[in-house]
């Protein structure tokens, strides 16, 4: 085989290779490219987080998710969900999504629990008030009053508030206990007219805490006042109608039905 041979055969190898090597990195870029306008950066927690927990860097990860797969409040940097507190427990590999987290603006992690409009309201419990201990952060319970009324000191209770949300047992917020504990109060999440119904209630007499099923959000309905019918108001008193008679010295009187004739002296 002649030199010149040897060379065509070698420039042609090399020609094949690179023009090889240029295709399949042109062809890896468009793959990355199509890649990368169909997915987006998601914050995940890396490890459990519990309720009333403020998120750190270790808590949560960075993965590529498709977009159209993505929730609309998920975050796509780790920095955006550092010093929020979680507002529901999350497993680990779960979304981290806006509507689960809550801004901590100083003070206590509970106080960035409580919806703006509502106030958070301890109530002193034993055994049987906290449900035998089995209450725990984020559980609805409804509440009861008792107290004694009337001469015969006699006991009534009733169902004052309905469908609160526990904030915390104790000094815990954290929902990482299965066991039941006997606390010695419990925190609840409440509008500020049924903080007023509360705290009347706690001065009146005892209270006693009924746990809901989490599925059970129905409240009885507000039964409306009885607006009772104003007394029909008495018929006026029409005065008599006096006549005088033609003849003969005489009144009549009229007084409704009744017809009475007086003489009178002219």
């Amino acid at each position: 085989m002649s030199s010149r041979t040897l060379t065509l055969i070698v420039l042609s190898l090399a020609l094949g290779l690179g023009a090889a090597w240029m295709a399949n990195n042109w062809l890896s870029g468009r793959l990355n490219a199509n890649a990368d306008d169909n997915t987006q950066n998601v914050v995940v927690a890396a490890v459990e987080i519990p309720f009333g927990t403020m998120v750190e860097a270790q808590h949560v990860s960075l993965v590529r998710m498709p977009k159209a797969t993505a929730p609309d409040d998920a975050f796509d940097a780790t920095e955006k969900v550092i010093g929020k507190i979680a507002t529901f427990q999350m497993l680990r590999g779960d979304i981290v999504r806006g509507a689960r987290m809550a801004e901590h603006l100083g003070g206590s992690t509970l106080a960035s629990l409580i919806e703006s409009e509502k106030r958070a309201v301890a109530v002193r419990v034993d055994d049987v008030v906290g449900v035998a201990g089995f209450l725990l952060p984020g559980n609805r319970v409804d509440v009861l009053a008792t107290k004694r009324t009337g001469s015969s000191n006699q006991a009534e209770s009733k169902t004052i508030l309905e469908d609160l949300r526990v904030l915390a047992v104790d000094q815990t917020a954290s929902t990482d206990k299965t066991q039941p504990v006997v606390v010695r109060s419990v925190t609840l999440e409440m509008m500020p007219k049924e903080a007023e119904i509360l705290v009347k209630a706690m001065a009146e007499g005892r209270l006693q805490l009924a746990l809901r099923n989490p599925l059970d959000n129905q409240k009885k309905p507000v039964e409306a006042p009885v607006v009772e019918k104003p007394a029909p108001a008495p018929e006026p008193v029409k005065p008599p109608v006096v006549r005088r008679s033609s003849g003969g010295g005489g009144v009549t009187i009229i007084r409704g039905t009744d017809v009475n004739v007086a003489k009178v002296q002219l």
